[in-house]
């Protein structure tokens, strides 16, 4: 790497550690809102050690009632102390959890002056494994790509302060879905593929083929959203926010700046790809003309096509897997499970985001050439050689 690309790297590291401090220290205008779960008690881990089950009904799948479960804190200010906490069930295989002796459970601890009032069982305790679980993934990963996966873990992150600092918050607000998650997808777009290439001739190529990708599936998203009838409720937990007192939102918006936020990370992946194999063409083959150039990563972009539609579609329909086997098992008609909304929703969402795709290959391909091939006869004819 020369000096110039290594100082234009450090550059955008420094820009994106930057704008992670500024997010991560950013209020999301919802902290009194979680005032109520701090004021309710202490939240800590703590270990089953037995469990009642005698007032526990079962009625065939499901089951209701309220199991006791005797567990052992292991946090707080009442750490190592022994209580008797309930456990309501209420018949739904989706939100009831069942304990057994040994598990470890996340509690609800009420305290009463400095007396403990009551301690509820609120869920499994998943913390622990969750951050082995990351720790281990970016350990990996900068083992196999050193720096380069230094760089993957700050666009990870960036990301997720990007989206729960920002876009969860403004829509939460009433502010237009597809406005802040068009400006969240541009600056998250520019940001992560400077990473990987610092701000130079490669990222400028890889952005423009990445922001004409997104623009196009924004506009077919509204379009075919609005065309297909399909209302924003499709989407999980979306009636839920409605009644937590925000029935003012636009759901079907969100909806539709769902549709380009989600089919933006393999619109990068794409045209950073077809970036990198054009410039290591160039790089080996100086001489190349920038149509030549051009040339070669529109065959890159075919390559990659071939299976980047397939991923969209496997990525968003692989939590409808027990939906299609409903279909399936009560005989659902074809006709009707196509225009069935959550099946619609699923194909709107891939063939919208494989539009953007086809459309950013080509243009990756040529601005590529453009940028990247040509540099020494352009020297050569400036220095009128």
């Amino acid at each position: 790497m020369s000096k110039g690309n290594q100082t234009q790297t450090w550059a955008s590291i420094l820009v994106c550690a930057v704008l992670i401090v500024v997010l991560a220290l950013l209020p999301t205008g919802f902290e009194e809102a979680g005032a109520a779960y701090r004021d309710g008690g202490e939240r800590v881990a703590a270990r089953v050690v037995a469990v009642d089950n005698s007032t526990v009904i079962n009625t065939g799948l499901v089951q209701s009632g309220d199991q006791s479960c005797q567990v052992t804190l292991l946090g707080g200010s009442h750490k190592g102390e022994t209580y008797w906490a309930s456990n309501l069930l209420n018949g739904s295989l989706e939100q009831d959890k069942i304990y057994e002796e040994g598990d470890r459970a996340l509690v609800l601890v009420s305290l009463d002056g400095d007396e403990v009032a009551s301690v509820s069982m609120i869920d499994h305790y998943r913390l622990d494994l969750e951050i082995l679980l990351l720790a281990a993934f970016f350990l990996f990963l900068v083992l196999f790509a050193g720096w380069t996966g230094v760089r993957a873990i700050l666009s990870f992150v960036l990301s997720v302060l990007a989206i729960w600092k920002v876009l969860v918050p403004c829509c939460l607000k009433g502010m237009d879905p597809i406005l802040i998650g068009g400006a969240i997808t541009v600056g998250l777009t520019l940001m992560i593929i400077a990473l990987v290439f610092g701000f130079d001739r490669r990222c400028l190529a890889a952005v423009t083929g990445a922001f004409a990708g997104v623009a196009l599936t924004c506009v077919l998203g509204v379009l075919c959203t609005s065309s297909f009838k399909i209302q924003g409720a499709v989407m999980s937990f979306s009636e839920t926010l409605l009644y937590s007192g925000y029935e003012n939102l636009d759901l079907t918006r969100i909806f539709m700046a769902s549709i380009f936020v989600g089919s933006s990370g393999a619109l990068m992946d794409l045209t950073v790809d077809i970036t990198a194999a054009v410039n290591e063409v160039v790089q080996k083959r100086p001489d190349l003309s920038r149509w030549e150039a051009a040339r070669s990563g529109i065959q890159v972009g075919r390559a990659a096509m071939g299976t980047m539609t397939t991923t969209l579609l496997l990525a968003y329909s692989g939590g409808y897997i027990a939906l299609l086997m409903v279909f399936m098992a009560q005989g659902t008609p074809l006709i009707n499970m196509l225009n069935y909304k959550y099946v619609t929703s699923e194909i709107v969402h891939t063939l919208v985001g494989s539009f953007g795709l086809v459309l950013a290959a080509p243009l990756t391909a040529l601005t590529a050439g453009w940028f990247l091939a040509g540099q020494k006869k352009d020297a050569l004819a400036a220095s009128g050689e």
